[in-house]
């Protein structure tokens, strides 16, 4: 296995890991620097968005951008273990990947770049259509399709593109509930079932690229070794 295909796998597994664990850290300081917002309309909004620090929203929402081109990198490495036979349902995997980066890197740039210089400059016309923070803007609804059906997709095509043996045992773990999670959180948006679109999009979601990236790291390394 040529070792530059290692190494990028084990660092963006890596990456993905970090992106999550800052994420993570970022929810609790958000959760304990300022109440969580519920949208009512666009004047509540600006008035909690001035009255407290964004400091943890943005450093989530660029770590986002950085796990979704994090995991396009390793779905091409996972790519790379797919036999033959397998290959096409990886190279799936990949298209849906590509198109998931793309959407959620643009939703989460607007959202620390666009946003944050139109309420600069007290220009809040149209605004709401474009805020993570209301439930139905339009940004959040091509977000929310790139979570739960491209990433779920590519999560599915890679797990159906791995052959079952023991080093990939923890990787199709992974990406079996990512599948899962993003679809489950797909129809609790779609029915505005708030607790399910919770649970599976932060927990679920949360579980499956914890296992997947740790046991990518794990299959790497042992690999690597094996090489030496």
């Amino acid at each position: 296995m040529n070792k530059n295909i290692l190494n990028i796998g084990l660092w963006s597994a890596i990456i993905c890991l970090t992106s999550f664990i800052v994420w993570i850290i970022s929810f609790i300081g958000i959760a304990i620097q300022a109440p969580l917002f519920n949208w009512t309309n666009i004047e509540d909004y600006i008035d909690y968005y001035k009255s407290n620090s964004q400091f943890f929203q943005y450093l989530a929402k660029s770590f986002m951008i950085i796990f979704s081109l994090a995991y396009m990198i390793l779905t091409i490495v996972f790519y790379e273990f797919a036999t033959t036979e397998r290959k096409i349902l990886a190279k799936i995997g990949i298209v849906f990947s590509i198109m998931f980066a793309l959407v959620s890197s643009i939703h989460y740039f607007v959202q620390i770049s666009s946003v944050q210089f139109a309420i600069a400059e007290n220009e809040y016309s149209g605004l709401e259509h474009f805020l993570q923070s209301n439930p139905t803007s339009f940004l959040s609804s091509v977000n929310m399709l790139g979570w739960t059906l491209f990433l779920a997709l590519s999560s599915l095509f890679m797990y159906l593109g791995l052959i079952p043996k023991s080093g990939t045992k923890g990787i199709r773990l992974g990406l079996l509930i990512s599948a899962i999670s993003c679809i489950f959180g797909g129809i609790g948006y779609l029915f505005q079932i708030d607790l399910v679109t919770f649970v599976f999009m932060n927990l679920g979601i949360g579980l499956g690229f914890t296992i997947i990236t740790i046991s990518s790291i794990r299959f790497i390394k042992k690999i690597k070794q094996e090489h030496k």
